[in-house]
């Protein structure tokens, strides 16, 4: 294998060595310990966090940004095949030419919202304000290692340059506030935890004269 080849896999072993240290860590730490009087079931507090509370419409933030939202879910699913690409490649398979074309496709079109996202970033003055060098590190990383993806599955001489974006991006993972694909998770579980507990979620409808709300 080439040098930017065992860039890749040495940066592939070190993330996940240290995101199983911040999952232990998570693990560590238990239930979240609540003081209250239970009212409700946390597991079913837990099971809606990660179903229905989902939905763009019980979010107040997406509900009231929608195409920032769905911005969002595209450029993290350009994020996945793209991960999924260097994993298939890593391991010494290949994709069709059809599904290479497809994906290229794809993830140009993904990386296209996530420079969108950057240069809204810079240009509000309040998202400005509130930014810091993780958040623009973090969105170029990510949408070059897109990009590099793209350009691999159309001309495979850009392998070195997708390898070494692959390898800085998972060196950069488990360091920034990339490592909230770990964190997400736990996230989710406290949270819904939480209103289970209160016997807050699930969501009850409850009448309003008259009317379901």
């Amino acid at each position: 294998m080439a040098w930017y080849n065992w860039f890749a896999l040495f940066s592939l072993a070190i993330c996940m060595l240290l995101c199983f240290y911040h999952v232990i860590k998570l693990l560590k730490l238990g239930k979240p310990v609540e003081y209250s009087a239970r009212s409700g079931k946390p597991l079913y507090g837990i099971v809606y966090s990660f179903t229905a509370a989902m939905n763009p419409a019980t979010k107040e933030s997406a509900s009231l940004n929608k195409p920032v939202y769905f911005a969002g879910v595209i450029y993290h699913l350009g994020t996945f095949v793209a991960l999924l690409l260097f994993l298939i490649y890593i391991a010494g398979w290949g994709t069709g030419e059809i599904v290479s074309r497809i994906a290229a496709y794809f993830l140009f079109f993904s990386a296209v919202f996530g420079i969108a996202m950057l240069l809204k970033r810079i240009t509000d003055k309040v998202l400005f304000l509130i930014s810091s060098f993780d958040d623009y590190i973090s969105n170029i990383l990510v949408t070059f290692f897109q990009v590099t993806a793209g350009l691999f599955l159309i001309f495979p001489f850009a392998e070195p340059v997708f390898m070494i974006s692959a390898g800085l991006l998972l060196l950069y993972i488990p360091l920034g506030k990339l490592k909230h694909a770990i964190y997400f998770f736990a996230a989710r579980y406290h949270i819904g935890y939480f209103y289970g507990w209160r016997n807050v979620w699930p969501e009850r409808k409850y009448e309003v004269n008259g009317r379901n709300k």
